[in-house]
């Protein structure tokens, strides 16, 4: 699928009357309230009546949700604008665009959006669109390469071991070639024993059903 259809697959969406638990909804983001994103009240409900006007199957809606690695990461951008101001910098696993968007917002030169999924690639064009920034998406898997930006942020990058394999040395790499690298991880069991500092800790509002508590500790990290 390109992302040109997922664009207008979620552009009839955000457009069209009615409400419900199924449908996107344009909200301000848990613990990150100046950024606002359209977002599913239960995404598997939304990808359930999507699959079944498409009548074929689609990836898994990840950028409907907000993530804790991302939430605390974006935090992190625009309590410290320094860290994006006049820089550019790579958002990995976009998804909905958090974090990119708040670097937009935090005075970044360039925010590159990467993501292999077209639809996460289309929620980031519709959300940078409402928040008024410029963001660029793309969806390149980079994995192989090195990113020719200032600062690469990855919230909640590492949360199955076969992608940490290899998010975890393309994050190394970028950071041996002088690229400045902010992690935000809710400690989903992938991250290397050593090797990452912590920058920063934040009590997170967890949205996730398969979490008990309603808040959830989050690390920013960076390569030692």
């Amino acid at each position: 699928m390109s992302t040109t259809t997922a664009l207008a697959d979620l552009e009839r969406e955000i457009t069209a009357p009615g409400a419900g638990p199924d449908r996107l909804r344009l909200v301000a983001a848990p613990f990150v309230p100046e950024v606002r994103l359209h977002l599913a009240e239960d995404a598997i409900l939304w990808w359930a009546r999507m699959e079944a006007a498409a009548g074929r199957s689609l990836p898994p809606p990840y950028w409907a949700s907000v993530w804790a690695g991302g939430q605390a990461l974006a935090r992190h951008l625009l309590d410290h604008v320094e860290l994006a101001a006049g820089r550019r910098v790579l958002d990995l696993g976009a998804g909905s665009g958090l974090v990119a968007i708040a670097a937009a917002l935090a005075g970044a030169d360039l925010v590159v959006a990467n993501d292999i999924d077209p639809y996460a690639l289309a929620a980031v064009t519709v959300n940078a669109r409402v928040n008024r920034v410029t963001v660029n998406a793309d969806g390149q898997d980079l994995l192989d390469g090195v990113a020719p930006v200032d600062l690469l942020v990855a919230g909640d990058a590492l949360y199955d071991a076969e992608l940490a394999a290899r998010v975890l040395p393309y994050l190394r790499r970028c950071a041996d070639r002088g690229v400045e690298v902010l992690v935000g991880d809710p400690d989903r069991g992938h991250l290397p024993p050593d090797g990452l500092e912590v920058v920063a800790d934040y009590p997170v509002p967890t949205t996730e059903p398969a979490v008990d508590s309603p808040v959830r500790r989050v690390q920013v990290l960076r390569p030692r």
